[in-house]
């Protein structure tokens, strides 16, 4: 069966390469980028008249407005994958005092899934892209309170994407499936050759267990679950701070 998949954050990387993956499988695939550039481009790669959304999502209102084109555009979206991911930027903290890590990584993702859920069907799925690199979440850095350094903001934003996953799972027990994912470490993404200056893993790694999650009946029952890649198999989330994290992020994004 056909499906239709809005992957963000695939102009480059993992995020293209997966879009292209499913593209070729027949699948129905939706593009979004912050360039306009790179959106044509990645479109040309894909082929197809493959629709595609302009947004940057260091901004939670264009986040919002690309909800509602798409909503507007689409009746259905049987898969979402939360790619788009920032690690090492020059200017990471952004005009109102928010972290652009956390914003981009956490609280972007959860505007956009709780805008698209009226139009994802019960079997849809949610693939929300965590690290192998998390760490517990500062309250205080979620909220823009508190400033960390690039690696404590991206180790506890990915930490927070995959609390809010499992949440989610919890108080949505009908579907659709939420499931966080490392997708393997180091592959070689831009942000991993730019942020650790390693050429990085195969991107195919990553881009196999995307499409795997994403289409496989083995992740059917999977909500709430967190797979790692790294150990091929599911790890633990520590849900102590989930229903915290949660609410915070909830108090930011309403």
């Amino acid at each position: 069966m056909t499906k239709t998949i809005l992957i963000t954050g695939s102009t480059d990387g993992i995020g293209l390469l997966t879009a292209r993956t499913l593209a070729n499988m027949g699948h129905t695939v939706i593009l979004h980028g912050r360039s306009a550039d790179k959106l044509a481009s990645a479109a040309q790669e894909v082929g197809g008249d493959v629709a595609r959304y302009q947004a940057d999502l260091s901004s939670l209102q264009e986040t919002a407005k690309l909800a509602e084109a798409v909503t507007a555009n689409h009746d259905r979206i049987d898969v979402l994958i939360n790619n788009a991911g920032v690690y090492k930027t020059p200017n990471p903290i952004l005009p109102n005092g928010h972290d652009v890590r956390f914003v981009v990584n956490t609280l972007a993702p959860h505007v956009l899934t709780e805008a698209l859920l009226p139009i994802m069907p019960s079997d849809g799925r949610i693939i929300n892209l965590s690290s192998a690199a998390q760490a517990p979440v500062d309250l205080a850095a979620l909220a823009g309170d508190k400033h960390l350094d690039d690696m404590g903001a991206y180790a506890q934003s990915k930490r927070g994407i995959a609390l809010w996953s499992a949440q989610m799972a919890a108080t949505h027990p009908d579907g659709p499936v939420f499931i966080a994912v490392n997708p393997g470490s180091l592959l070689a993404s831009k942000m991993v050759k730019e942020g650790f200056g390693v050429a990085g893993n195969d991107l195919q790694i990553g881009v196999d267990i995307l499409c795997r999650l994403s289409l496989d009946d083995q992740f059917a029952s999977a909500s709430g679950q967190y797979w790692d890649n790294d150990a091929d198999g599911f790890g633990r989330i520590d849900l102590g701070q989930a229903k915290d994290v949660n609410q915070v992020i909830t108090s930011l994004t309403d």
